[in-house]
């Protein structure tokens, strides 16, 4: 079971996420997972920018995408409309890239916030 679907939690941001979390649909794009453990989720074998351009254009709301190997493929695809980045104030010298190679993007700064602990909040979108 998926943490968010159970997550009881008296943190309203806890609590307002996992609301959100429970009522979206989600789509799991995994060559290996059999079956999904969270409600309204479904498994695609393999990422298809068309398919994802027909789901944005006929969605109600905004899309999210989650892990940095899917959203390198929507951003070379152009699919992306808006970049919401945190910056934690902590190296860690590894790991995998949160932005593909071979892209290029000029960008516009929407928004930004600076939290007390040293986070940074920045929200872009490319530019026409």
């Amino acid at each position: 079971m998926v943490f968010w679907e159970t997550m009881d939690d008296d943190h309203p941001v806890m609590r307002d996420y996992a609301q959100i979390w429970r009522g979206a649909e989600k789509v799991v794009y995994s060559r290996s997972l059999e079956t999904v453990s969270s409600a309204r989720t479904r498994i695609e074998r393999e990422f298809d920018p068309g398919a994802v351009r027909q789901l944005k254009e006929t969605a109600a709301g905004d899309l999210g995408i989650g892990g940095p190997e899917l959203a390198a493929e929507a951003i070379r695809a152009g699919l992306v409309d808006e970049f919401h980045l945190f910056l934690a104030p902590v190296l860690v010298g590894g790991g995998k890239r949160a932005l593909p190679d071979g892209v290029r993007l000029d960008l516009e700064l929407l928004a930004e916030r600076r939290f007390s602990g040293g986070f940074v909040y920045l929200r872009y979108r490319p530019r026409a």
